[in-house]
């Protein structure tokens, strides 16, 4: 077995930035250049444990990369490093994203910017439809895990379901069928793990601690809004939504991503339909977790509701409160669950949770495809107005297929397809 390095915290610091810069891809491409950089190449973690820790971080809300980032940190140099990791693995893509998000507004209202977004928007339908077949290869192994998916398609497509609920239904019925069903999750009855009692209390007492702590980070500027602002404000709207939502980010970004927007959209206002597949669109092309597409959401309610702010003031720091509501969890999960890997990987009850989150994940994400089509197809759809077919915009349908037959057909990368349909966009945005 080779031997592992270990590097210093400047070498890990170093490391860990150039990781963020380069972290385009979504999480399959953003754990492969971990798996290289830091398994491969440099061998500072060893093969086993990374997948192991891999595994932890797919049991946690949150994005599982970013995650895998801290505890990588943190197995090398303990708190300061996870942070150092983490940190890095975030920042970059947030300012990027901010930036963009300055530029959105900067540009809104501009026809060459709508046309652009025309195309934005087209490709993002493609990029939602490969999440789905891309989601369902790997998560529906059994009947038992489409019929999930299925249900849950059918939640939100029919009976507009919440998210949450839906999330821990399927939580409950998935740690209920691993212990009797296994096989229908594809699952194995998992070994009994073993903790000797004094090291369990002491464990106990320090990830208590760790809890107590992160609770504290995580609420802090929550607190000051409130002391400042108060309860009103949409400062507060903003953080208690994105907390709420890190609670049950489970199954990646895309997964919270209908829930997110519909209540972005339709019960908070906060941004049209076409901006939210826009905000995506712009998270796709930046480093970092997908899920950094709620800064943007953020920023444009703190924008647009900013008194007694200055609307710059008040989406920057939307942006910012968004940001540390949405990965200081993912600090808490590591730190507090880490030391608990072992027992974590061998319950019967998380691992099936899982599973069948994982599944209803598929459903979920088609609901999302098919919310966003819907829309960006037949803008502002009109009920009273005659034929569905009048109101279809033939562009943006144009586009949309040639996206697909990147992504599909030629195997393109997600910039690439992005970047060629915010072209076809400009050509066509000129014709009605």
């Amino acid at each position: 077995m080779t031997s592992t390095q270990h590097p210093t915290f400047a070498e890990l610091v170093r490391v860990s930035a150039r990781i963020g810069f380069l972290s385009f891809g979504g999480p399959a491409g953003q754990i492969a250049l971990m798996h290289r950089e830091l398994v491969d190449q440099r061998r500072w973690v060893e093969e086993g444990a990374f997948l192991r820790a891999l595994n932890l971080c797919h049991l946690l809300p949150g994005p599982e990369a970013q995650q895998l980032a801290t505890w990588i940190g943190w197995r090398l140099h303990g708190v300061r490093g996870g942070l150092a990791a983490g940190l890095l693995f975030v920042i970059p893509g947030a300012a990027v994203m901010l930036g963009l998000s300055l530029l959105y507004v900067a540009a809104a209202g501009l026809g060459w910017f709508a046309a652009l977004f025309l195309g934005i928007k087209a490709a993002v339908l493609a990029i939602v439809a490969q999440a789905v077949v891309r989601v369902g290869k790997r998560a529906l192994g059994t009947r038992f895990k489409l019929a999930l998916a299925v249900l849950a398609f059918l939640a939100f497509a029919a009976l507009d379901a919440p998210f949450p609920l839906v999330i821990a239904v399927t939580a409950l019925i998935g740690a209920i069928v691993a212990r009797v069903r296994p096989q229908w999750l594809g699952a194995h009855p998992a070994p009994a793990a073993s903790t000797a009692g004094s090291d369990r209390a002491a464990l106990i007492r320090s990830t208590a601690a760790t809890v107590a702590v992160w609770l504290a980070i995580w609420a802090a500027p929550m607190a000051l809004v409130a002391a400042t602002l108060g309860t009103g404000h949409v400062l507060w709207d903003v953080g208690a939504f994105f907390s709420k939502l890190a609670v049950v980010t489970f199954g990646g970004a895309y997964a919270v991503l209908g829930y997110m927007a519909q209540e972005a959209v339709d019960g908070l206002g906060w941004l049209s339909v076409g901006e939210m597949a826009d905000g995506l669109g712009l998270a796709e092309t930046t480093p970092g977790p997908l899920i950094m597409v709620t800064q943007f959401v953020g920023f444009l309610a703190g924008y647009r509701d900013a008194a007694p702010l200055s609307p710059l003031v008040a989406g920057i720091a939307a942006a910012g409160l968004t940001t540390w509501v949405t990965f200081a969890p993912c600090f808490l999960w590591i730190f507090a669950c880490a030391p608990w890997m072992d027992r974590l990987e061998r319950s019967e009850a998380l691992q099936g949770a899982l599973a069948a989150i994982t599944a209803a994940v598929v459903g979920v994400i088609a609901n999302l495809a098919l919310w966003f089509a819907f829309h960006v197809l037949f803008p502002g759809f009109d009920a009273s107005k005659p034929g569905l077919w009048s109101q279809f915009d033939w562009r943006a349908g144009v586009i949309a297929v040639g996206a697909a037959l990147l992504l599909f057909g030629r195997g393109r990368g997600v910039v690439l397809t992005l970047a060629l349909s915010a072209l076809a966009g400009l050509l066509l945005g000129g014709i009605g």
